[in-house]
């Protein structure tokens, strides 16, 4: 039986406005109402987008509660709370959990990678502490290490592994995935060029960077999808992928921050080894947000 959606639609993957000083919340409390504002369907708060792997341990767990607090209730919050100390993700998924979040994203370990049953048995550990569902982060261009397809049958076995964000660039693995495990575990897109394919494999929606800057636009392409307009939802698709190429023209978030700067969310400040986004990516991905309607 498939377990609860954490959500249907799209999902921000939210940039974390930093300074000098640290993250500047009042620019973050301005993104989160907004976001709602435009209709988004769900917040995903210190993931690879909110640059979570240069937050302290501090400004990680203030982050998560000053995000559920600011959204109250008003769409779901789901907060990334993985790491390769399997130890630490525990404390940090106990605290998102103890503070409200509604879920939370467990991204594979990296550097020191893991076996397929070192998998299991983190993620294993990691549900057993949570009281929240869980939504399993399969990114190995980022972390060199990928869940299998049938690892996530054991996987699913888990009452609180509710999900997966595939963001493996396999459809092919993807397809074998749902063929095991779709009846059991709901699948969002973590690629905001693979939305529309990842919906007509059954997926619930989507985790993204684009919605950032489009949040209304987003949701209303899986929305569309949900609704039966398929052709309309793959021609959102189609037309939002020369910006959605530009979102991704350097490492992410370094584009995606650069965006955000340029509609007055936040300073254009990452902390290193991240840098500002080279000009001449920098103009390319402007004009595409001026042509898909955005005022920079």
């Amino acid at each position: 039986m498939t377990k609860n959606p954490i959500f249907r639609g799209a999902a921000t993957a939210l940039i974390t406005p930093l300074n000098a000083q640290g993250i500047d919340y009042a620019q973050l409390g301005r993104l989160i109402d907004w976001q709602i504002d435009a209709g988004i369907d769900a917040l995903v708060i210190c993931g690879t987008t909110g640059e979570s792997s240069t937050l302290t341990d501090k400004e990680h767990r203030e982050a998560i509660s000053f995000a559920v607090e600011r959204t109250a209730g008003r769409v779901p919050v789901i907060a990334g709370t993985g790491s390769n100390d399997t130890a630490y993700a525990i404390d940090l998924t106990r605290f998102a959990c103890e503070a409200g979040a509604d879920a939370c994203l467990v991204v594979t370990p990296y550097y020191n990678k893991a076996t397929q049953k070192g998998l299991v048995a983190m993620y294993n550990a990691i549900a057993d502490a949570s009281t929240k569902p869980l939504i399993l982060y399969n990114v190995p261009s980022r972390t060199g290490t990928a869940i299998q397809p049938a690892t996530y049958v054991e996987l699913a076995k888990h009452p609180n592994i509710a999900a997966i964000k595939e963001a493996n660039g396999n459809i092919s693995a993807i397809v074998e995935t749902m063929a095991l495990v779709g009846d059991q575990l709901d699948l969002y897109s973590g690629n905001d060029d693979e939305i529309v394919p990842i919906l007509s494999m059954g997926g619930k929606g989507v985790i993204s960077v684009l919605s950032n800057l489009l949040p209304a636009e987003t949701s209303r392409l899986c929305h569309k999808f949900f609704e039966g307009d398929v052709a309309g939802a793959a021609q959102m698709q189609c037309a939002y992928l020369k910006l959605i190429r530009a979102l991704f023209s350097e490492v992410n978030p370094i584009p995606v921050k650069a965006a955000m700067a340029a509609l007055g969310f936040c300073e254009d400040y990452l902390r290193l080894p991240l840098t500002p986004m080279e000009d001449s990516h920098r103009q390319v991905l402007l004009d595409e947000m001026r042509r898909c309607g955005l005022r920079v």
